[in-house]
């Protein structure tokens, strides 16, 4: 069992950073409790998994969050939860009914967790937004690409699951810690632009003390001629990190670089040795630089696509990808020794354990039989 074993959650069904934060604390060994929209559950639940990933190892509640007693429902839920996490726009709970104040009310001791893009005021508080519009306004975007061209969305990653579900499970965890310390609860609020800000943040220590210049032009950033991806003879594409000079030592050794009388932090050297670099890489395919680069100090690995990752043999050594409910997909992170985390079930369909879950946290088996009546779960 994962070290949150005995932790139970409520999640409020949403898109994208809640789910991944949800994930997170299920693969960590929490019960959490996945509260979908009832109008989404079918009459015929499928038997093969949901295709979405990221609510892997939950069970799903159909609740119809404008009944009145489906409101009763959650706050039940939420009478026996530690947390609960939801990603609505500011103010659409409190709407709902299902707000921190009314949570509170029925659990002091609740760590109420709050999803968003903004946070949860601000000018930009009410705007819709996505991933690549939070990490605009927190400067990440405008500091990933290479020079002279368009900053590089580096797909959701900084936003949305970095600094937006990683943040908040994080927080979760913080005030779930303390709750049990103070028997208080209180407001988690994440939002992706402070999120992806703070993942950000030696790169303004950098820029700070002036060391970090406009983007491409920098040693991590594609600036430096020896921390880049170089094209192969077969299309193919490895990476070389050889930052430090006993690694740049062997770089240029290993791929025949004529280095002779060259400064590695001389940057009128760049561009030139760029173009040497270039053409070495690009004499072989990617599977010859691996025998000779493979277990070396160069700081290499081959760039590999999203099928080839899973069968990298490190990879498949460390057990890094996992197969559920027939999906290769990451495997849960990080690793403890005495408390291993796990998956411990597909994704669920909508409303697929409503029944289920509403017994385990203590609803009689009379009372979810009037609430499915009524319509309030399905």
């Amino acid at each position: 069992m994962g070290p949150l074993n005995g932790i139970r959650v409520v999640e409020i069904a949403g898109i994208g950073p809640g789910p991944f934060a949800a994930m997170m604390l299920a693969d960590l060994g929490a019960d959490v409790v996945r509260i979908d929209r009832a109008d989404r559950v079918r009459d015929e639940i499928p038997d093969t998994p949901h295709f979405d990933v990221l609510n892997r190892g939950r069970r799903s509640v159909g609740v119809d969050l404008k009944h009145p007693d489906g409101v009763a429902t959650v706050l039940k839920l939420v009478e026996g939860a530690d947390g609960l996490i939801e990603g609505f726009r500011p103010g659409v709970a409190e709407r709902l009914g299902i707000g921190p104040d009314e949570c509170l009310a029925r659990n002091p001791g609740l760590v109420y967790g709050r999803m968003t893009g903004w946070g949860q005021d601000g000018p930009y508080a009410s705007m819709a937004g996505h991933d690549i519009n939070y990490i605009a306004l927190s400067g990440v975007l405008g500091a990933i690409g290479r020079a002279g061209e368009a900053p590089v969305p580096p797909v959701n990653l900084a936003g949305d699951f970095g600094g937006g579900g990683m943040l908040l499970a994080l927080g979760m965890v913080a005030g779930m810690l303390e709750s049990r310390t103070s028997g208080r609860g209180q407001v988690v609020d994440a939002s992706m632009v402070e999120g992806s800000a703070l993942l950000i943040t030696m790169i303004y220590g950098m820029h700070g003390l002036g060391a970090w210049g406009s983007r491409g032009t920098n040693l991590l950033d594609t600036g430096a001629w020896f921390y880049d991806v170089y094209e192969c003879a077969d299309g193919e594409y490895i990476s070389l990190g050889s930052l430090e000079p006993q690694f740049f030592a062997e770089m240029v050794d290993k791929l025949g670089i004529d280095a002779e009388g060259i400064d590695q932090n001389d940057r009128s050297t760049w561009p030139e040795m760029r173009v040497r670099l270039t053409e070495a890489v690009k004499a072989k395919t990617r599977d010859e630089w691996c025998e000779i680069l493979d277990g070396s100090d160069v700081c290499f690995a081959p760039v590999l696509s999203l099928a080839e990752a899973p069968e990298h043999p490190h990879n498949t050594a460390r057990g890094t990808f996992v197969e559920v409910g027939g999906i290769p997909q990451p495997g849960p992170a990080p690793r403890f020794s005495r408390t291993p985390p796990q998956v411990a079930r597909p994704a669920p369909h909508p409303g697929e354990h409503t029944a289920e879950a509403l017994a385990d946290w203590g609803f009689d088996i009379a009372g979810v039989a009037a609430l499915q009546e009524s319509g309030a779960v399905k």
